[in-house]
């Protein structure tokens, strides 16, 4: 195995280990199905359909308009030509409502309409995916001034191979950090298909 692939699986194992509930590298991805946002239309989104595309990004994030949320959706903007260059799809999962997503989907500060985001607003898919869901936003705002009223997913993005395997596992990290380790999962995979 060569030395840069090695310290890749070995940063991704140690970035991996804070993660206390989520599904593990290996484990086969839940799919799902639910409506999503995309540069502020509404679709429906499907991962076992992506993945017939190549590998998926799935990042779940506490809530639109928030500052890490901000700062990990503008990484992941910015960053899409690459992902896509390595032969991978992003897409964000939140409990927001769909008609906030849509403006955030579309927002050039952050998404910019490079990728959708999922209305996860029950938390089904973030308990799919074994990670916490808590609170119910406790009258929390985000930086718009608007009540976010919704409970929080764990930050935690998911590298998944077109098998519909996890491939890698990020957590506790913060928001830029995150991207780049996903960016660096997605190349490990190999070459785009």
């Amino acid at each position: 195995m060569s030395r840069t692939l090695t310290s890749i699986l070995v940063a991704l194992s140690l970035v991996a280990a804070p993660a206390l509930a989520a599904l593990p590298v290996g484990a086969v991805a839940p799919d799902f199905r639910a409506p999503a946002a995309l540069d502020g239309a509404q679709a429906a989104f499907d991962l076992a359909d992506a993945r017939q595309r190549g590998a998926v990004v799935v990042y779940f994030y506490p809530a639109a308009y928030t500052s890490g949320c901000n700062i990990q959706a503008a990484a992941f903007s910015r960053d899409h030509a690459r992902f896509a260059a390595a032969g991978a799809q992003i897409v964000g999962v939140s409990l927001d409502g769909i008609e906030r997503l849509q403006a955030f989907s579309a927002d050039p500060d952050y998404c910019g309409g490079k990728f959708p985001v999922v209305s996860d607003a029950d938390g089904k898919i973030a308990r799919a995916f074994d990670l916490t869901v808590s609170g119910d936003g406790g009258g929390y705002r985000n930086t718009r001034g608007e009540v976010i009223g919704h409970g929080f997913a764990e930050r935690t993005t998911f590298v998944i191979a077109p098998d519909g395997t996890i491939a890698a596992t990020i957590s506790g990290l913060g928001p830029e950090r995150n991207v780049a380790a996903a960016l660096e999962a997605v190349g490990a995979l190999g070459p785009a298909r």
